[in-house]
């Protein structure tokens, strides 16, 4: 239990020096700017974890998906080399994932042009709200 009685009660702003009030607006500035880089940075890290979990579970689905997808290709390779020579088999196979690999790569490339930077809104629409506020306060 923390004895209170021996701390005096700060005066009212309207008694308190200008000096004394500046110096607090000042300290509590200080404090809101620190504890919103402390919030933008544990939202970053947060964002950040499930990023790196995201990544990893795709890239194991990509190389599973790999496995897959190659051995689809042996069985189309396969099954048009009974009425077609092996070769024509295999090329026409070939130009087909060429032309889908093709399209894809292409609407990645869009999409990745049309990501938006990682932005921590979050700490965003506090700084903001914490501009109007002490807009708001220094117009009284």
């Amino acid at each position: 239990m923390v004895d209170t009685s021996s701390q005096a009660a700060a005066p009212p702003a309207a008694d308190r020096p200008i000096g004394q009030l500046v110096g607090d607006a000042s300290a509590q500035l200080s404090r809101l700017v620190r504890d919103e880089i402390q919030l933008a940075v544990a939202e970053l890290r947060d964002k950040g974890k499930h990023g790196g979990m995201g990544a990893g579970l795709l890239g194991a689905a990509g190389v599973t998906a790999l496995f897959g997808v190659a051995t689809l290709l042996a069985t189309a390779v396969l099954a048009l080399a009974l009425v077609l020579p092996a070769w024509a088999a295999t090329l026409i196979v070939a130009v087909v994932v060429l032309i889908a690999a093709a399209v894809m790569a292409l609407l990645g490339r869009k999409q990745l042009k049309s990501a938006t930077p990682v932005v921590p809104q979050d700490t965003v629409g506090n700084v903001r709200a914490d501009i109007d506020a002490v807009k708001e306060g220094l117009h009284r």
